[in-house]
């Protein structure tokens, strides 16, 4: 980060020579754009209005980066921001005009101009009265960081600070232009933008900020689920969601939306016999981070931010606290928290709204997550390798990065152990995909060819011959159809004599 800027000037207003350096090297970083907003600035102050770029935009351009949205705000009201930019535009909408939010498109640009917003909150459902503002500093302050309620006018260019944002984007702080615990009363979502800002930009919060998170945790509850999602998926997606996470788990968060997070602090016994499993969770999640491919690489390479990865990566040892067992001799067991965690993660990603596919896709995952650990020994024939194929399914790529990342064992042969070993299956599975067309294996007799070797209609008992033509497919690798006719009448002739 550059050097701290001057403290801001009482009135809010940045005198000529604070933070000069970064002002212009912000303004630099919005030069593809000034063009437009200056001429559209210019649009409002003819019209008698103020306009002005805030947060997002602004917070992006000190930190360097070019924000994908241009949020605006003004006095006018919202059939005044039409009469503005109608001819002017390339597009508009009004969909977000019962919020004061007009949207429109200029060239490969999409605008949004909001009004002065000056709300109050029902705290008991979190319920905004509209209320329109006339000042720009009034619709600052209910802004939830500072670092997010600077503005620059147009088409003037004035920088606005009223609250200290610069100065806490250089010292990394999250902080808010209210007192938090009435930040946080007005819109406890507010608590999850913490964590999710910690996450994305790597700053750290303030000791107030955190307290009453602390406080108010327990408010989260009147948000809807599909809220907090979105929150949640957006910071496990950042580049560094371990600091979200750890907040959310810290404050108490996590025990309102996700209570299996924090509930992987088991207490270690006195002799440490098993890790810290939810640590391991967290560095598990750091290590798939670190084996996604690039940014819109082929499916195979997984490239992130993968969302189904990470969530499995996180989630795939949820289980064990339900299966945690103290065995004679001193040893603590997980038996089947697989597919206990698995259980666990559908029923929590459908309270949180997740959609079925991406829920069902995570539940596989962490179904699937030990399977690789009875590999180690060498005895797995060719039909287990198959299996775990078509068991994975389209997952295997991800499944192949989970199973790796789950590996964080501190012993280092153990350690080169296991990746040889992994290293074995993905050749096998290589090998063998070659050889048979693994990833596409299916019964030799397609369900017509069935239904005539067996005289029945479609139904239930087409889909058992099917079923078990598949597991001979898979067991004995390809036979032909001749061979698997044969054994497809023995098993019906089998069958209808029990």
């Amino acid at each position: 980060m550059p050097d701290r800027p001057d403290t801001p000037a009482p009135d809010g207003e940045q005198p000529a020579d604070a933070g000069l350096p970064l002002l212009r090297a912000a303004v630099a970083r919005l030069a593809p754009v000034l063009p437009m907003l200056t001429e559209l600035g210019e649009r409002f102050a003819g019209a008698g209005h103020e306009l002005a770029l805030v947060g997002g935009p602004v917070r992006d351009a000190f930190l360097g980066r070019v924000s994908p949205d241009l949020d605006l705000t003004t006095d006018a009201r919202p059939d005044d921001i039409l009469a503005v930019v109608r001819g002017w535009a390339d597009a508009h909408w009004d969909i977000g005009r019962e919020f004061g939010t007009i949207g429109l498109r200029k060239g490969e640009h999409v605008i949004e101009i909001t009004t002065y917003r000056a709300d109050t909150y029902d705290r008991s459902s979190r319920k905004p009265e509209v209320m329109f503002g006339d000042t720009l500093e009034g619709d600052l302050v209910r802004r939830d960081f500072t670092v997010n309620a600077m503005a620059i006018r147009l088409p003037g260019l004035e920088f606005v600070d009223v609250h200290g944002g610069l100065p806490d984007l250089v010292q990394q702080r999250l902080t808010t232009p209210a007192a938090a615990e009435e930040s946080f009363a007005d819109d406890p979502l507010r608590m999850m933008r913490a964590a999710r800002f910690a996450s994305q930009l790597g700053f750290d919060v303030a000791p107030e900020v955190r307290t009453a998170m602390t406080e108010r945790a327990g408010t989260l509850s009147i948000i809807s689920a599909e809220r907090v999602r979105d929150e949640f998926t957006k910071l496990l997606l950042s580049p560094r969601p371990r600091l979200g996470l750890t907040l959310l788990v810290d404050t108490g968060l996590a025990d309102v939306f996700l209570p299996e997070l924090p509930a992987l602090r088991l207490e270690l016994d006195e002799h440490h016999r098993h890790k810290d499993v939810y640590d391991h969770s967290l560095i598990v999640l750091e290590q798939a981070i670190a084996l996604e491919g690039p940014a819109g690489g082929p499916p195979e390479s997984v490239p992130g931010p993968d969302l189904v990865l990470r969530l499995a990566a996180l989630l795939h040892d949820i289980g064990k606290p339900a299966t945690r067992r103290f065995e004679d001799g001193g040893g603590v067991s997980f038996h089947h928290h697989e597919l206990v965690g698995a259980k666990l993660t559908s029923k929590r990603m459908k309270a949180m709204r997740f959609d079925k596919d991406t829920t069902k896709q995570v539940a596989r995952l962490v179904e699937l997550h030990l399977r690789f650990h009875g590999y180690g020994d060498g005895q797995w024939t060719d039909s287990a390798v198959r299996r775990y194929v078509n068991d994975a399914g389209p997952l295997l790529t991800r499944l192949h990065r989970l199973t790796r990342s789950d590996c964080t064992t501190r012993n280092v042969r153990k350690a080169q152990r296991l990746s040889r070993a992994y290293d074995d299956l993905e050749q096998r599975i290589e090998r063998l995909a070659a050889e048979e067309e693994l990833a596409s294996v299916r019964p030799e007799l397609n369900g017509n060819e069935i239904a005539e070797a067996l005289a029945i209609r479609p139904g239930p008992v087409l889909g058992e011959a099917y079923d078990f033509l598949l597991s001979v497919r898979l067991d004995d690798g390809p036979i032909g159809k001749d061979a698997a006719r044969e054994r497809l009448l023995a098993w019906w002739a089998a069958r209808s004599s029990d």
